[in-house]
């Protein structure tokens, strides 16, 4: 029996949203796509804002609907997409995070440092083209950026793209932190395209003020929450010691897919199809089950951090404007070498210090104001909030993790 391929999914925040036709439901239904059902969008931030557990699949899905809106609000507007630009836009949103791993960025940082998810986004593309007959070409050059039309990567990768369109809304739909409500329909009721780019109409500047304060405000409450940042490291950092001990020739529990990335050194060239396939069976739940073995693993770097994460015992961070200094982090670490009997490398898994940075409007990819004269201005200039123009200076801050007490978790 052939299936209804025309369905209708219904969002929590967009309500009923259209697959718009046969090849997009094919891929969608793809294995490739639905591991990103067990791919979480925000890493460890149900830890901190516990209604956070939407996935990457809710993400891709609201990103498709919100650029069905925009083609066809363009149309609207006399700029001509044709059916088959249109259909890879889709397409190209559709997967523009496909090459994320398990928990989003972790792997990224850890055991799989070689490739960023960007590559192996493309990489999936690729592949999915081989088996679909060509039919994603248009979309893959869309997302490479190198379709004559600007405007269309512009809609994919840009300082107001449908991406952040999308996981912005969602994000705060899911932690429950307002700041981040942006009204993505009246943005893209507003764009309009000028010299092949993206631009947004004059009555729409208070919308991108809006978008670019709540981007500001839900990197500092949510995405750099330090409780986040606490979590999200030491998630790194136990990756980092499976995938020391395992190359040392420890035992680890792992998932086949788990243990290959554990015992194989990443790199861009050493990515192959075979690769990519075995990167397609590792999820959450691979590296979430591992980290619940162990807990109970000889190696005590392993077991302490593998529980303090179970349990949600976690680092202390402190955060500062400026470095802390090397004296105060190595007081820290003899402290713990002292109490737990580590050595100096086994401590630092523990005492860390990093930098966050948080820009929320950069001046170098401007987002374009279409002025009633048919003028063209960068947001940070016709608009007469003063603030944007601080946004467009970076915020750098310093932080430094360390246990609470330096007794660790234990089970």
């Amino acid at each position: 029996m052939k299936s209804n391929k025309l369905k209708i999914l219904n969002d929590p925040i967009y309500g009923f949203t259209k697959i718009p036709n046969s090849l997009l439901f094919d891929i969608i239904e793809h294995p490739y796509f639905q591991r990103l059902r067990r791919v979480s969008q925000m890493g460890l931030s149900n830890l901190v804002y516990p209604g956070a557990n939407h996935t990457r699949f809710h993400h891709a899905i609201g990103c498709m609907h919100l650029m069905q809106n925009a083609v066809h609000v363009l149309r609207l507007k006399q700029i001509e997409i044709s059916d088959e630009e249109a259909n890879a836009l889709y397409i190209a949103i559709l997967l523009h995070d496909i090459g994320h791993g398990a928990f989003s960025h972790a792997l990224e940082h850890s055991i799989v440092d070689g490739i960023s998810h960007e590559e192996i986004s493309l990489q999936f593309m690729k592949k999915l083209n081989h088996q679909f007959e060509g039919q994603l070409t248009l979309a893959i050059e869309i997302f490479e950026g190198k379709y004559p039309r600007k405007f269309f990567n512009q809609l994919i990768s840009s300082q107001l793209d449908i991406d952040r369109l999308d996981y912005l809304r969602r994000d705060s739909f899911y932690t429950g932190v307002a700041e981040g409500n942006i009204s993505s329909e009246r943005l893209i009721a507003m764009m309009n395209v000028a010299n092949d780019s993206l631009v947004i109409e004059q009555k729409g500047i208070y919308s991108v003020e809006k978008f670019l304060i709540a981007r500001r405000l839900m990197y500092w409450q949510v995405y750099l929450h330090k409780t986040g940042l606490s979590a999200e490291n030491m998630l790194v950092n136990v990756l980092r010691r499976a995938k020391e001990l395992s190359e040392g020739g420890a035992k680890l529990f792992a998932s086949k897919a788990l243990f290959f990335f554990l015992n194989t050194k990443i790199s861009k060239e050493n990515f192959t199809d075979s690769t990519l396939e075995i990167f397609s069976k590792l999820d959450d739940y691979d590296i979430l089950s591992a980290i619940k073995e162990w807990t109970a693993h000889s190696d005590r770097v392993l077991s302490a951090l593998s529980n303090m994460i179970v349990n949600r015992k976690l680092l202390k961070v402190e955060i500062q404007e400026n470095p802390f200094s090397e004296e105060y982090l190595q007081k820290k670490i003899s402290k713990m070498m002292t109490k737990m009997e580590f050595s100096e490398e086994e401590a630092r898994y523990f005492v860390f210090q990093k930098t966050i940075k948080n820009q929320a409007y950069n001046p170098l990819l401007p987002i374009q104001i279409l002025n009633k004269n048919g003028k063209l201005s960068d947001i940070a200039k016709a608009s007469d909030q003063l603030n944007l123009q601080a946004l467009t200076k970076p915020v750098i801050k310093h932080f430094v993790c360390y246990p609470k007490q330096m007794k660790l978790a234990q089970s």
